[in-house]
């Protein structure tokens, strides 16, 4: 009998799709050795964190199934309201009906490498999509929370289908007449809030990317314009870029005027 080795094992576990893990177990679960025993473990692991991961996907879709009478339905969110520079980016997310990407969750939650893989498997499979910005210095003129709902209203209106229902994280959003249902944390209980919440995010940290290419003393590519310790540096040294928002920079002690 030429039997297998654990190596040669290991490689076929490592090349199997999660389709493929149910017959490597039934293949190899009467293989008594040690390494070989571990690797079905592994396998088994894997099967069971994907029946999980399904489990909470199905959870997820609570609020796009209670209200399953609309025909199209948006999750919106917003990234950015909290850092010193940049703008803050709203997404809007229409999923098809039945939808279950598995590992959509609040942005937050998620790891880049996770978000940068969900953006194009949302972006491929979302009925529409769209991102609204406000600039920091649109944030200054009109406050931020009134600066997230322009943004939110942007990103809306580029919809196409016009969505007939909008799932928002925590908030509604004025001067629109579509219906709405805001939902606390709802980037972490909707699949449709947490998609927006990704594209929003995705978008955002993206662009701040391009700002650190001009900047790149503040190092926006690292701290996305958050007040990290390094950036509270850079700015106490240069003192603020264009994209700044000057509102939030006014209770900082010893910054030098823009020039």
């Amino acid at each position: 009998m030429n039997m297998e080795s654990i190596k040669e094992i290991k490689k076929i576990l490592q090349a199997a799709s999660i389709e493929e893990l149910p017959e490597f177990i039934k293949a190899y679960s009467a293989d008594e050795r040690a390494g070989v025993c571990k690797l079905v473990e592994t396998a088994a692991k894997r099967l069971e964190a994907l029946q999980k991961e399904i489990l909470r996907t199905e959870a997820l879709c609570f609020y796009e199934k209670k209200y399953e009478e609309y025909a199209c339905i948006c999750g919106i969110d917003e990234v950015g309201r909290g850092p010193l520079a940049g703008p803050v980016v709203a997404g809007a997310v229409i999923l098809p009906k039945d939808c279950h990407i598995l590992y959509i969750n609040d942005s937050k939650q998620l790891s880049e490498k996770k978000r940068e893989e969900l953006y194009e498997v949302i972006k491929e499979q979302a009925v529409a999509w769209a991102v609204g910005y406000a600039s920091p210095r649109r944030i200054d003129e009109i406050n931020i929370l009134q600066a997230t709902y322009e943004a939110m209203r942007q990103a809306v209106n580029c919809l196409i289908p016009e969505p007939d229902l909008l799932l928002n994280d925590a908030v509604t959003i004025p001067h629109i007449t579509i219906p709405q249902v805001p939902i606390i944390k709802g980037d972490a209980k909707s699949i449709s809030i947490g998609a927006a919440s990704i594209m929003a995010k995705v978008t955002r940290d993206r662009l701040m990317v391009e700002y650190h290419k001009a900047y790149p003393e503040y190092d926006f590519a690292g701290n996305k314009g958050y007040g990290s310790a390094g950036h509270m540096e850079a700015l106490k040294k240069y003192g603020p870029t264009p994209i700044h928002r000057k509102s939030f920079l006014k209770n900082l002690n010893d910054m030098p005027e823009q020039p």
